[in-house]
């Protein structure tokens, strides 16, 4: 447990369980405790326990599993291994370095007004895995419209062939749908061949079987402002087509385990402000009916629309209000209806711990590929999960990620890291320009709590260069549930700040891409004059900031997969 006036570098994660601050190297096992204790029928997870205690238990509950007729010998091995991990003293070390990246993150510039911000960070999780096997997609100017981006993070499987396949075929076969039905989103002469090349592969008959995501006859093409269904059935449809490519086969290795992926996608869509008068009241009823989530009770003045569609275990979160959404469905074996659905298929699911896999070889029940194993393609079907949300002024965070992040780390406790790693890093802003003094000594003027990260790294970041900001500045605070509440202050004519690298990192000169931004960490002026911190500058470098401690803090929590984090920051991030 991570102590209240703990001073040192390490960050602590609400376990979203207990309540407790855990420090991240701890909270593998911590959840391990959490489960231990469940399995062998405790209240409480938090119930203090000694040996005596856990020998008692254990044998009461042999003894009740014994008198049962026909009792589940794998039932008692859970029982054995329960006590036996419960038995082991797991004893915290004082502190733990969270680990090194080996790929600093990359600053994407968006034209998209309803994105302040977007970085990714990616590693590859050596320890565990020899190959990088996911990739992420960032398309500015989606279909030639400047109100438009796509977005989309996915995550191999058994080879880097069907990611990279996805990741460069997908969102063409996606705007091919998209324009089919509105007229305003454009395909390129090169992308239009790169489509008419498909004809010969999605043949009559295939398209046949595609009815099933057709409108039904009849229905007004007029009326697909007032729903997004006609969105849903573009990203089924181009899902579908997708998987129909990658029964090709193209660059595969191995002739009976072909690649597959996990999946999240995003239209990010900005609504002109002429058009929201008219459509705000029929987006609401839309909502409202589709929907009983929070999500759906929106505050006035919608700017835009995200349309999520998510396959496999690839999730998308939104922070909205202070609160966590998620826009995705885990579609694995720990999902029921999943299981449900593959054994009612005559799939077969294996025992092995947690939930079993599909036919012994994949977690995941949905996905792309899969299609060198005929059997096991029978049960993982490219049907994806979608989703339309509202954007309004609650809207703060949105984050993509792969497996990696969620195997150890669930939304909750994702959401409180990355408010409470913001809040941090925008108190060290404020406090160089409240005190007028070094970053440096920041850390000693503010209050040392279980929300606020003693984190060097941005005290760094904040050293690494000299800038001079004269401007309003709105200081973020943490209230006692860990939300954001806004303190309204003002900073006029103070000296401020050293900005910076993104977390200190410097990009191979490779990265120095047209669409990507990076700031170097010296005393150049970044503008004429006094050289002013734009609040582009700030957001990016936080962005930066907060996507490499995700992936750090799932490599210090115990992830096994390759980690991939995508996180836009949202026009709520600083009305919160």
């Amino acid at each position: 447990i991570a102590p209240k006036n703990d001073d040192s570098k390490g960050i602590s994660i609400f376990c979203s369980t207990c309540q407790q601050s855990i420090y991240p190297h701890r909270l593998l096992y911590h959840k391990k405790t959490h489960k231990a204790l469940t399995l062998l029928g405790f209240d409480s997870p938090q119930t203090k326990t000694d040996n005596k205690t856990l020998l008692a238990q254990r044998q009461e509950l042999i003894s009740k599993l014994t008198k049962i007729p026909k009792y589940s010998e794998r039932h008692r091995q859970m029982i054995d291994y329960s006590f036996e991990f419960l038995m082991d003293n797991h004893t915290p070390t004082s502190y733990c370095d969270l680990a090194n990246i080996n790929n600093p993150s990359i600053l994407k510039k968006v034209s998209n007004s309803l994105i302040k911000a977007l970085s990714i960070c990616q590693d590859k999780n050596s320890t565990w895995q020899g190959d990088m096997e996911d990739r992420f997609i960032v398309l500015d100017n989606y279909g030639n419209r400047s109100d438009t981006c796509f977005l989309g993070l996915v995550d191999g499987c058994h080879g880097v062939t069907a990611a990279e396949t996805v990741t460069a075929e997908l969102p063409l076969l996606f705007l091919d749908q998209l324009a089919q039905t509105d007229s305003s989103y454009k395909k390129s002469k090169e992308e239009q061949q790169i489509l008419d090349s498909f004809a010969t592969v999605i043949k009559a008959d295939y398209r046949e079987k595609e009815k099933v995501f057709s409108d039904k006859p009849g229905n007004d093409d007029s009326k697909r402002t007032s729903t997004y269904k006609w969105i849903h059935k573009a990203y089924a449809k181009s899902f579908w087509r997708m998987d129909r490519l990658l029964r090709l086969g193209r660059n595969e290795v191995s002739k009976v385990r072909w690649s597959g992926c996990s999946a999240v996608t995003c239209l990010v869509e900005r609504i002109p402000s002429e058009e929201r008068d008219g459509i705000e009241e029929e987006e609401r009823k839309y909502f409202e009916n589709t929907t009983h989530s929070p999500l759906a009770r929106t505050a006035k003045g919608v700017a835009g629309l995200l349309h999520v569609a998510n396959i496999g275990n690839a999730h998308a979160l939104l922070c909205k209000n202070g609160e966590s959404h998620c826009l995705s469905k885990e579609h694995s074996t720990s999902n029921l209806s999943e299981r449900k659905r593959v054994l009612q298929n005559g799939g077969n699911i294996s025992t092995n711990e947690p939930d079993g896999l599909v036919e012994g070889r994949l977690r995941t029940t949905r996905g792309l590929g899969h299609h060198g194993d005929p059997v096991l393609k029978r049960s993982v079907i490219p049907v994806p999960h979608t989703l339309s949300v509202p954007i309004d002024d609650t809207c703060q965070f949105l984050i993509l990620a792969s497996n990696g992040l969620w195997e150890v780390l669930d939304y909750n406790e994702v959401l409180t890291l990355t408010l409470t790693t913001f809040t941090h890093y925008l108190r060290i802003y404020e406090c160089v320009q409240q005190n007028g003094t070094s970053p440096s000594k920041c850390q000693y003027l503010m209050p040392h709590t279980e929300e606020n990260l003693s984190d060097s790294k941005a005290i760094k970041d904040l050293q690494d260069g000299t800038e001079l900001l004269y401007s309003y500045k709105d200081a973020f605070l943490t209230d006692s549930k860990g939300k954001l509440k806004q303190n309204k202050t003002n900073y006029a004519g103070q000296e401020l700040l050293k900005t910076v690298s993104p977390v200190g990192s410097t990009l191979p000169p490779s990265q120095f891409e047209e669409d990507t931004k990076t700031y170097p960490s010296n005393c150049e002026s970044q503008t004429a004059g006094r050289g002013r911190v734009t609040p582009e500058t700030l957001y990016n470098q936080a962005a930066s900031y907060i996507s490499e401690q995700l992936v750090k803090t799932a490599l210090a929590a115990g992830s096994r997969d390759n980690i991939t984090i995508l996180i836009a920051f949202l026009n709520g991030c600083d009305k919160i």
